[in-house]
C-alpha cells in the first residue's frame, strides 16, 4: 500500500474514532463536526494533534496545505496573528491609538502612528504586489504564493467557525480580528524580510521633513556615529540571537550526522515560533518551528537533514548620502544631474482623533531617512541628506528558501536551496544529515558593498561606520559609487553566493552570532568583506563558551542525541569559570569583610564570599549563589571598562581563551558587589537562594522555575529575564530559548529528534497548551518528535479532524 493511501485509510479512521467533539481542542471540536458533513468544494486538510497540542498537517497539494496551517495557527495563535495582519494593514491607529507602542515583533517603530506611517506606504505605494508578480527565482515561485493564498483561506475559515468562541482575553470579542487576504500574508513576509533594514529605521524613515528655514537637529560626530551604529547591530544587544552546532560524522556513535539548534527569540508577540509538521505525501514531509505568520517551516528537519538558524552579523542595509541642489532640498544631485525626490503621502486614519496625513521622500537608493535608532541622527540639512538602502526590500523569496530545505535530502541539498532563492535575509544556517556531513554557511541578502567599494567611496561619516560597525555610507552623489552586481546573485546590487562564507564538513560547525570566522576554530574563514562580519577579532564570551563545549565533544567523539540535550539545558556560565574563584578569594580579603556602595556607604559583603565560592558556575534553577553572581556581574559589566577588567588582553592567537584573568583592583569592582548585595537584602532575597525561586515565569497563577542564563554569563541556554524585585526576582523572560532541537538518526527511516517549544504552543492563557512544554523545560525534559506514521499512529492523545472551507 503506498505512503499515500495508508495516510487517507489513516485520516478517514481516525475520524471514524474520535468523534466525541469534546475532546479535542476547542478549534478542532468545529473542525470534527464539520468532517461528518462536509460541504465540498473547497480547501481542506487534516489535522492530527499528538502530545501538547502539536499538529501534523497533511494535504495534497500547496494551497491545501497553507489551508490546514493557517487554520491550525490560528487555533492556537489568533490574537497574536490578527495584532501582526494589523500592523502590516498600517491600522495600529484606528484600533489601538496613535501613541501606544507596538510590540517591535515587525519593526522598530515606537509608536503605533509611526508603524502605520510606514506600513501604510508600503501597501499603498504597491511595493508587496509588484514582488509577487517578479518571476521566480528572483521573486516567489507559485507553490510559495498558493501556499500564502491557502494560508489566508485557513485562518478565515478558523475564525469564521469559531469568531464568537475566541477565549483568549487578548483579543475576544475584539473589532480588529478580521478575515485576511495573500495580500495580508505576503505584506507580513515583507515585513520580516526588512526587519534588519527599513525595519530597523522607521522612525527616522516616517519622520522625515525638508529643512526649513530653523535650523536642523544636531548631528553625531563620525566617532559617536561609530559607536553609536556598533551598539545598534550587535547581535550581542539583540532580542533574537541563537546558538546552532552541526556534528560530522567523524564524531558521533553511529556516522550520522547531529544538529542541536537553539534559536533565541522573544516570549511574546509576533516572533514567536509554532511547531508543526506539514506534509504533502511524495512532495514534502518536515516538522519543526515556524515563525507565526509563516507558511513554511522555518527551523525544522525531515527525514535526511535538519537546520537551524542563528542571527548573522552581516549588516543588510546601507546609507547613501545625498549632495542636494541648493536651491531644492528635495533634488539631489548624481553625476552633477539633478533628481527630484518622489513623495509618498499616507493618511492614517485614527482611534478617536482627525486622520494624520504625512509625507515620506524616497531616492533612487531608497528612503530618506533622518535618524537610525535613536543614538544616530542624520540629519537633512539644506546640502546633505541621507537614503536608506536595502535590499531585502526586493525580496520576497524567504518561504522558497524554507520550502527547498524541507524537500532537500543532504546539505547539499541544502545549500542549493540557498545559492537558488537567496532568500533569507539575517541569519545564518546550519544544517547536518543523515550521511554525515555537517555544514555553515552566511548567505544572506547583503548590499554588495565589497570593502575597496568602501574606501574609494566612503564619506567621512561611513570611514568611521563601516570599520566598526560594517555600515557603509557611501557618497550618493556618484554613479561610479553603485553597489553592482555578481553574475551569481538572483538580484542586482546584492553578493552572490560564491561570495558567502561557508564551511563544509568541519568535524563542528558552531555559531553563537558572533561572525564566521570562528564557525570551527580550527578551520578559522577569512576573505570575506567587511559587511560579513569581522575576523581576528575579540569573541563574546557565548561564542567562546559554546567552542569550548562543542569542540571538547567533537574531541571526546561517539556523539548521540543524548549529547546534544545535555549540552542544551547544562547550564554551565563560562563567565563564573573565568571569574568566580577569583572573585571569591578578593570578596573574603577584602578589609574588614566591606566594600563601599554606590551611596558612598560601607556594606557588610562578607556572607557574599563563600556563596560565590560554592556555587557551582551554573545557572540551572537549582544553582545556590548563581542569582547573586548574575546581578554582580551585570553591575560590573554595565561600570567597569572592558580595558580595565582583564589582566590578559585579547590574543588572535587565542581567541577562545582570552581576554582573561579578572583584575580585582579594577575601580568599579567592590562597589558593584556593595551594590548587589543591598539590592537582595532590600528585596528579601537570601544570597544563597536557589536560583529557581527567584529566576520563574508565572503561568495562570503558578510560578514555574526557569533556568538558564544573561548574554553576559556567556551560557548556551541563553535566557533574558525581567527584573522585578518586589515580585520575588525575575518573573518573566523577555527573550531566549525558544523552539530547540536535537536532531540524529539511526538505521531506520525515522530521524531520532527531540524538541522543545519553552513558551509552548499557545499564548492563550485557557489553551491546555498555554504552559505545558514550559513545565517541560522547567523540569529540563524533552518532546519526543513524532515524525514518522508508525510513532503518530501510537500518541495516546491522537486527535485527528479534517478541516476544510465552507462553500
Amino acid at each position: 500500500m503506498t505512503f499515500r493511501n495508508r495516510l487517507r485509510l489513516f485520516a478517514v479512521s481516525g475520524l471514524a474514532l474520535f468523534t466525541v467533539s469534546a475532546s479535542l481542542p476547542p478549534a478542532a471540536a468545529s473542525g470534527a463536526q464539520e468532517a461528518r458533513h462536509p460541504k465540498g468544494g473547497g480547501l481542506s486538510a487534516t489535522v492530527r494533534y499528538t502530545e501538547y497540542g502539536i499538529p501534523h498537517i497533511v494535504a495534497k497539494d500547496y494551497a491545501n496545505l497553507g489551508f490546514g496551517t493557517g487554520w491550525a495557527q490560528a487555533a492556537d495563535q489568533v490574537c497574536t496573528l490578527a495584532d501582526g495582519f494589523v500592523t502590516v494593514r498600517g491600522e495600529r491607529s484606528k484600533f489601538f491609538g496613535p501613541d501606544a507602542a507596538p510590540d517591535f515583533s515587525l519593526s522598530s517603530a515606537t509608536t503605533n502612528l509611526s508603524s502605520d506611517l510606514f506600513f501604510r506606504g508600503v501597501r499603498e505605494s504597491g511595493t508587496v504586489e509588484r514582488l509577487l508578480k517578479v518571476p521566480a527565482p528572483a521573486g516567489p515561485s507559485r507553490e510559495a504564493k498558493e501556499s500564502m493564498r491557502g494560508f489566508a483561506a485557513g485562518y478565515n475559515a478558523w475564525l469564521a467557525q469559531n469568531r464568537h468562541r475566541i477565549t483568549d482575553p487578548a483579543c475576544r470579542g475584539a473589532s480588529w480580528v478580521r478575515p485576511i487576504t495573500a495580500l495580508d500574508m505576503a505584506a507580513h513576509g515583507f515585513a520580516l524580510s526588512v526587519l534588519g533594514g527599513q525595519g530597523r529605521a522607521v522612525d527616522g524613515i516616517t519622520a522625515t521633513r525638508p529643512p526649513t528655514v530653523a535650523p536642523p537637529a544636531a548631528g553625531v560626530t563620525p566617532k559617536e556615529a561609530a559607536a553609536a551604529a556598533e551598539r545598534l547591530l550587535s547581535t550581542q544587544n539583540a532580542d533574537m540571537g541563537s546558538n546552532a552546532v552541526a556534528f560530522r560524522g567523524s564524531t558521533t556513535a553511529n556516522g550520522r550526522g547531529l544538529l542541536l539548534g537553539n534559536p533565541h527569540y522573544p516570549w511574546d508577540g509576533g516572533r514567536r515560533f509554532w511547531q508543526s509538521q506539514q506534509t504533502i505525501p511524495g512532495e514534502l514531509n518536515v516538522a519543526g518551528g515556524s515563525l507565526l505568520g509563516s507558511t513554511t517551516i522555518s527551523i525544522g528537519h525531515n527525514a535526511d537533514v535538519a537546520w537551524s538558524h542563528t542571527v548573522a552579523t552581516g549588516v543588510p542595509l546601507n546609507l547613501h548620502q545625498l549632495a542636494l541642489d541648493p536651491a531644492d532640498p528635495t533634488v539631489y544631485l548624481v553625476d552633477g544631474k539633478p533628481e527630484r525626490m518622489t513623495q509618498r503621502t499616507v493618511t492614517v486614519p485614527v482611534k478617536d482623533g482627525a486622520p494624520v496625513t504625512r509625507t515620506q521622500w524616497w531616492t533612487r537608493y531608497g528612503p530618506v531617512v533622518t535618524a537610525f535608532g535613536a543614538a544616530l541622527p542624520l540629519p537633512w540639512t539644506a546640502t546633505t541628506a541621507y537614503a536608506l538602502n536595502d535590499p531585502n526590500a526586493t525580496n520576497l523569496r524567504a518561504a522558497d528558501t524554507a520550502l527547498g530545505f524541507s524537500k532537500a535530502r543532504s546539505t547539499a541539498g541544502i545549500e542549493r536551496s540557498l545559492h537558488r532563492s537567496q532568500g533569507l535575509p539575517w541569519v545564518n544556517t546550519i544544517a547536518a544529515d543523515r550521511s554525515g556531513n555537517s555544514f555553515f554557511s552566511q548567505a544572506q541578502v547583503l548590499p554588495r558593498i565589497t570593502d575597496e567599494l568602501a574606501a574609494r567611496c566612503s564619506t567621512p561619516l561611513g570611514q568611521a561606520t563601516y570599520p566598526s560597525a560594517g555600515l557603509a555610507v557611501l557618497d550618493g552623489s556618484k554613479a561610479s559609487c553603485a553597489l553592482g552586481h555578481d553574475r551569481d546573485a538572483v538580484q542586482p546590487g546584492i553578493f552572490g553566493p560564491g561570495r558567502m562564507p561557508t564551511l563544509k564538513n568541519a568535524p563542528y560547525v558552531e555559531n553563537s552570532n558572533d561572525s564566521a570566522w570562528l564557525a570551527n576554530a580550527d578551520r578559522p574563514l577569512t576573505g570575506y568583506e567587511r559587511v560579513f562580519g569581522t575576523t581576528a577579532t575579540q569573541r563574546s564570551i557565548r561564542t567562546r563558551g559554546a567552542i569550548e563545549d562543542v569542540a571538547a565533544m567533537a574531541e571526546r567523539g561517539r556523539l548521540r542525541v543524548g549529547d546534544l540535550q545535555r549540552q542544551q539545558l547544562a547550564n554551565r556560565a563560562p563567565t563564573g569559570d573565568l571569574v568566580a574563584a577569583d572573585v571569591a578569594r578578593w570578596c573574603a580579603a577584602l578589609p574588614g569583610g566591606t566594600a563601599v556602595g554606590s551611596d558612598g556607604a560601607a556594606v557588610d559583603v562578607s556572607a557574599a564570599c563563600p556563596v560565590l565560592r560554592r556555587w557551582d558556575r551554573s545557572v540551572a534553577d537549582d544553582s545556590r549563589g548563581a542569582l547573586l553572581f548574575d546581578r554582580f556581574w551585570r553591575k560590573v559589566t554595565a561600570g567597569v571598562p572592558a580595558a580595565e577588567l582583564w589582566k590578559v588582553p585579547f590574543d588572535v592567537a587565542d581567541p577562545v581563551r582570552t581576554p582573561r584573568g579578572i583584575d580585582t583592583a579594577a575601580p568599579g569592582l567592590s562597589r558593584a558587589l556593595a551594590d548587589t548585595v543591598t539590592e537582595l537584602r532590600a528585596a528579601r532575597i537570601a544570597l544563597d537562594a536557589p536560583l529557581g525561586k527567584h529566576q520563574f515565569v508565572v503561568r495562570n497563577g503558578k510560578r514555574i522555575p526557569v533556568g538558564g542564563g544573561t548574554e553576559s554569563l556567556g551560557v548556551w541556554n541563553k535566557i533574558e529575564p525581567v527584573w522585578n524585585p518586589a515580585a520575588g526576582g525575575y518573573t518573566e523572560v523577555s527573550a531566549g530559548s525558544s523552539y530547540i532541537q536535537a536532531v540524529g538518526w539511526d538505521d531506520s527511516r525515522c530521524p531520532v529528534a527531540r524538541t522543545l517549544l519553552t513558551y509552548s504552543q499557545s499564548s492563550n492563557p485557557n489553551s491546555p497548551h498555554y504552559s505545558d512544554q514550559t513545565r517541560l523545560f522547567s523540569e529540563r525534559r524533552w518532546v519526543t518528535s513524532r515524525f514518522c506514521e508508525k510513532d503518530i499512529a501510537r500518541s495516546p492523545q491522537l486527535r485527528v479532524v479534517r478541516v476544510h472551507e465552507r462553500r
